[in-house]
């Protein structure tokens, strides 16, 4: 359950899956719209994440059968949910502040209001055999040359990323909706808390620290599907490159520029209407 910061979260959390070894078990609640995307939507299609219109009505129902099937899930889990609907800027955090003072709540700083009816849908639906839920706060510090998008991924440029996790066993959850709803909003509120200590100080408090380190595994199985795609394409290249076939070629690669292109953009974040000064004074 963590806080939505930037596009390239979905990444992180496999990032962070791959090293504590349930790479393969990820699943992730997305937009259905991201679907067709190159990689990142084949990528959730194919490991069977969940994906939602983000209309309650439609979704409500399709969650609680995804939830329902993963009972008989061959191995353990880990399911990312993203309750905050939407990523973090400038203009929807001055709306969750709007919303925050009209419902009476604290204003936050550094997240968005959780939208509560997904995680209590999946907390009473997966709580039987659901050991856990992770608290996961990602903090991006600052002065660093790049920040974690998907373009930073594609480009290989290097950004660090500090992530707080806590563990939080399901049978010590509230039973009822409204409980897990609440639980859910002190949550966040603690995160913003924490997220305005880690901008003023650059840490988490006092907080054991842990290094995922890469693993070794994994960079083996990277070169070889590496060296697989790399032969691979190189023969697909070298017969095409012989006579009438080079049209065909410039093609493929000008259609592979303009998809790269369109997900790049269409995954980059808005830019926001006011200055974000304005954010925290409104």
């Amino acid at each position: 359950m963590p806080n939505h910061v930037s596009d390239s979260d979905t990444l992180l959390t496999w990032i962070l899956a791959q090293r504590v070894g349930c790479l393969r078990s990820a699943l992730t609640i997305v937009k259905k719209t991201t679907r067709y995307l190159p990689v990142f939507g084949w990528t959730n299609w194919f490991s069977e994440s969940i994906f939602l219109d983000r209309n309650w009505a439609k979704d409500e129902s399709k969650l609680k059968s995804s939830f329902e099937a993963l009972s008989d899930y061959p191995t353990p889990f880990w399911m990312t949910i993203f309750v905050e609907g939407t990523r973090l800027t400038a203009d929807k955090l001055v709306e969750a502040q709007s919303f925050a003072s009209s419902k009476g709540y604290p204003i936050p700083k550094n997240v968005l209001i959780p939208k509560t009816k997904g995680i209590v849908t999946a907390v009473q639906s997966l709580r039987s055999f659901v050991p856990a839920i992770y608290d996961v706060t990602i903090a991006i510090p600052k002065h660093q040359p790049f920040f974690p998008t998907l373009l930073t991924f594609l480009k290989m440029q290097p950004c660090k990323v500090v992530v707080r996790i806590k563990r939080y066993s399901t049978k010590d959850l509230p039973e009822s909706d409204q409980g897990i709803a609440q639980w859910c909003r002190n949550r966040f509120i603690a995160k913003d808390e924490l997220l305005e200590n880690f901008a003023a100080t650059g840490t988490f408090d006092e907080e054991e620290i842990t290094e995922f380190r890469r693993s070794t595994k994994s960079l083996i199985v990277t070169l070889i599907f590496a060296g697989i795609f790399l032969v691979g394409g190189w023969i697909f290249l070298k017969r095409l490159s012989s006579g009438w076939q080079y049209p065909t070629l410039a093609t493929i690669i000008g259609s592979v520029a303009i998809v790269v292109h369109i997900f790049i953009e269409f995954t980059k974040m808005p830019p926001p209407k006011i200055k974000a000064t304005q954010i925290c004074t409104q």
